[in-house]
């Protein structure tokens, strides 16, 4: 009974958002830009004219609208409508968009979104041309979907249907999207088969239809991805956001590491993956290959590039004589290598005069901020100190960002 008591409560609230009057209070300036030092000031004025609900509704929506900036650019997020969860969880802009282009270029004109949420996805295929079905179990989030297609102009491509996702035929559709829940009561969920469907069921409806991409968390074990298909892992601004299992597609068995927003793709098949390569003594460059890169198991092909190898086995940093240009890794120049040491590292940072440094970690239990503590850069000069194992021993290596 709390149950329906809180949904029926929460699409209230939501509805009264839809109403003229809701419109109208999240279009004031006061309301789109408070603060929350500003907020009570806010709240108790225009409760003086509009019922206290709605206030508390407007506000909240408000500052859902702001957080979802990041994703949505602020043109949309300001006109689209939220939850908590469907800002959290909702697929950024630019990786739909990437995707939605890739099933375009399929030729697919239809698809069934599964576990479709707010709709990010759905308005990145109907922007593509593509009319969707977007089916979600959760009424609030069916509401909100639905509001979002009619605030964007895509209601026409957009059919929203409340559902249970696994007793919906997708067989008139061109392609199939399944966003499985990856989280439950207690976080993220890191086994495919908790997923919420499954993802062996997920898999089962990809198979049986012409092109399916499934979305799954980007740490899935190498392992669990079905030979039918081709891996993707997908980074914005160097952070891994997502892996999808394509289906349909010209080239099953393989993985590709896509970077946006610039949009290169690095890409093998899994038969002819190059081995990890070999070690090396760190050289007068040192390449730190993209999240994508590294979790598409594709580094050897940076190395390759690059002409270098890895400064420990179980380390994917990639060092080098040579400087190579590579959308694939950003490279540093190293000046000094020491064993690890604060004392160390701290008077050598002291005599160059560092008071910009950047701190990165790998294969280090020692956390950024607790150095910079220890070692209080002071000083006109910047470095980038990594802290990280060569050879097997805790390791500092100190440089700068190529062309900074």
């Amino acid at each position: 009974m709390g149950r329906v008591n809180d949904l029926d409560r929460a699409l209230t609230a939501f509805s009264a958002l839809l109403t003229p009057e809701g419109r109208s209070l999240l279009d004031l300036d006061e309301v789109r830009e408070a603060d929350p030092a500003r907020e009570l000031a806010v709240a108790t004025r225009l409760r003086r004219d509009h019922p206290a609900e709605l206030v508390t509704a407007v506000l909240a929506q408000a500052r859902l609208r702001r957080r979802a900036v990041a994703k949505f650019g602020v043109e949309d997020a300001g006109r689209m409508f939220f939850t908590p969860n469907g800002v959290e969880q909702a697929t950024r802009t630019s990786v739909a968009a990437h995707r939605a282009e890739r099933f375009r270029a399929l030729g697919v004109r239809s698809v069934a979104d599964l576990c479709c949420g707010i709709g990010g996805d759905a308005i990145a295929l109907a922007r593509a041309g593509i009319s969707v079905l977007a089916v979600d179990r959760d009424p609030l989030t069916c509401e909100v979907a639905r509001a979002n297609a009619r605030a964007l102009g895509l209601d026409e491509l957009i059919e929203v249907r409340e559902a249970d996702v696994t007793e919906v035929d997708t067989s008139a559709y061109d392609a199939v999207f399944v966003d499985p829940a990856r989280r439950g009561g207690r976080g993220r969920i890191f086994d495919p088969e908790a997923y919420s469907p499954p993802l062996s069921w997920a898999v089962d409806t990809a198979l049986k239809a012409p092109h399916a991409a499934l979305k799954i968390a980007p740490g899935i074990p190498h392992e669990a991805v079905p030979a039918e298909a081709a891996a993707e892992w997908i980074s914005y601004g160097g952070d891994v956001k997502e892996a999808v299992l394509w289906f349909g597609t010209d080239a099953p068995s393989s993985h590709r590491a896509t970077l946006l927003p610039s949009g290169v793709s690095l890409w093998s098949p899994l038969a002819t993956m190059l081995p990890d390569p070999g070690t090396r003594p760190v050289g007068r460059y040192l390449y730190e290959p993209d999240g994508a890169v590294i979790r598409a198991h594709l580094v050897a092909e940076v190395a390759e590039r690059v002409e270098g190898g890895l400064i420990d086995e179980t380390i994917a940093y990639v060092t080098s004589d040579s400087l190579r240009e590579t959308p694939y890794a950003v490279a540093y120049e190293i000046t000094d290598q020491l064993p690890f040491g604060v004392k160390k590292l701290k008077a050598l940072l002291r005599e160059r005069e560092v008071g910009i440094l950047t701190v990165k970690k790998r294969g280090s239990a020692v956390e950024p901020e607790e150095l910079r503590r220890k070692v209080k850069p002071q000083g006109k000069n910047s470095a980038t100190v990594f802290l990280t194992r060569v050879a097997g021993a805790p390791t500092m290596l100190i440089g700068h960002p190529v062309g900074a």
